[in-house]
């Protein structure tokens, strides 16, 4: 898979159109999550199209929410964007905002993990120890369950994903969490 850009004009395309500190946290925990599922799933080769689909994802959201996932094929074109990471990219809102059907496993994947690393990330703000990485599984469970918290984070749509995937949700929350933990220093920095 071939992304046909480099990370800094993915970077300064996402800033010209995000300039909100959460949108931009966001886009980055995301990137590091697909980065650390292409190793994990026997993608590494295509580890830095994965990260830059990550970082992409969002890349209309912050300036264009009525239109998410309908701008950004315009946006991406300004860089000149493979039309597969435009795909990824729009396939993410799949059945929310967007008709694109993820196909590949790491478009499902991404589908699966954007809404999960924001509930990820909020259960971890509520620690003492503000990480995730010492979260159990058995916390995040409880947090999912919870609809009132993180009430932003869609459960139908993390369970949606997990579907698509053929996982179990526990599984995937268990992944997910896994992820975070790994690349959490990563985001902080």
């Amino acid at each position: 898979m071939n992304a046909n850009i480099t990370r800094e004009q993915a970077w300064e395309l996402l800033t010209k159109y995000n300039k909100e500190q959460f949108h931009l946290t966001h886009a980055r925990t995301v990137e590091a999550c697909m980065r650390y599922f292409a190793r994990e799933k026997g993608f590494g080769e295509d580890e830095e199209f994965w990260g830059l689909c990550g970082l992409l994802h969002d890349v209309d959201f912050e300036q264009y929410p009525e239109e998410h996932c309908k701008k950004a094929p315009e946006l991406l074109a300004e860089i000149d964007a493979s039309p597969e990471l435009v795909h990824a990219v729009c396939s993410h809102g799949y059945g929310i905002c967007s008709d694109v059907e993820p196909v590949h496993e790491m478009e499902k994947i991404m589908f699966a993990v954007d809404e999960l690393t924001g509930l990820i990330g909020a259960a971890a703000l509520m620690r003492p120890s503000k990480s995730c990485k010492d979260m159990e599984l058995s916390s995040l469970k409880k947090k999912f369950k919870d609809k009132r918290f993180a009430a932003g984070c869609s459960r139908d749509i993390i369970r949606s994903g997990a579907a698509q995937l053929g996982w179990e949700l526990d599984d995937l929350l268990s992944q997910a969490l896994e992820a975070m933990k790994a690349v959490e220093d990563e985001i902080a920095g």
